[in-house]
């Protein structure tokens, strides 16, 4: 039976509801912090700079990542050494590529010997990897975010790719493979087994922490119970089809 216990593999929480993440910063299992625009648009964040640094003062122990926005490469190159200055645990995410598709090799490389550490996201192939870890600076630590979960929505099963990700990593031993955007629980173990370093979990998926190694007898009666629950509080009726005796 699975256990939290028994996992290598570190819990970080992605999102951008401040609350949320206050309440997760009291969870021990939540080793670091992610997020990024479509996130904080979705929060309901109106400042990035604001939202940033009030993240990184209410998280100053432990990785967070905040991501570049622009779309050229001076610009983002600009907004990673800003966003830095911010805070000694920020992780500075660049995206594999700009919307040209073009790879910012060079940039990785520059800010990768500065120093920065960088958090290269959107990467969904394992060419994008070996790149990835080719243009990073051997003594920098770094994260490289795999999106195994956008992979398995194509219907291809993203655990093999995830394993060989992890051999290309050993090229470079400051880079950890993170696994983004899973779909369900489950992806945790398989990461875990994968040799996966990190996996970001939305909010609403850590909360089914608990049912880690539930009875699964238990839980089916559990589930029997609302649905009996749920059909009784809305009060449904159907009208009986047997014929009633005259």
């Amino acid at each position: 039976m699975p256990r939290i216990e028994d996992l290598t593999v570190k819990l970080f929480s992605d999102g951008a509801d401040m609350q949320s993440i206050l309440r997760l910063s009291a969870n021990p299992w939540i080793r670091g912090f992610t997020t990024n625009p479509t996130l904080m648009r979705k929060a309901g964040v109106a400042d990035y700079e604001n939202f940033g640094r009030a993240l990184l003062r209410a998280i100053p122990d432990r990785p967070v990542s905040l991501e570049v926005f622009a779309d050229d490469e001076d610009e983002m190159e600009d907004q990673a050494l800003t966003i830095a200055g911010w805070g000694p645990n920020v992780n500075i995410k660049i995206p594999i590529t700009n919307r040209q598709g073009i790879f910012p090799e060079r940039l990785i490389r520059r800010l990768s010997s500065a120093g920065v550490t960088l958090n290269i996201t959107a990467i969904l192939t394992l060419d994008q990897v070996k790149r990835t870890v080719d243009a990073l600076a051997p003594s920098s630590p770094a994260i490289v975010s795999v999106f195994a979960g956008r992979i398995a929505d194509t219907g291809i099963d993203p655990v093999p790719v995830m394993r060989a990700a992890r051999e290309l990593l050993s090229l470079h031993p400051g880079a950890e493979l993170l696994w983004a955007s899973p779909r369900e629980l489950l992806n945790v173990f398989q990461a875990n087994d994968a040799g996966c370093h990190i996996i970001t979990v939305p909010s609403e998926m850590l909360q089914k922490l608990s049912l880690i190694g539930k009875d699964l007898t238990a839980y089916s009666l559990e589930t029997v119970d609302m649905f009996y629950q749920d059909a009784r509080a809305a009060e449904y009726r159907i009208r009986s089809a047997v014929m009633q005796p005259v």
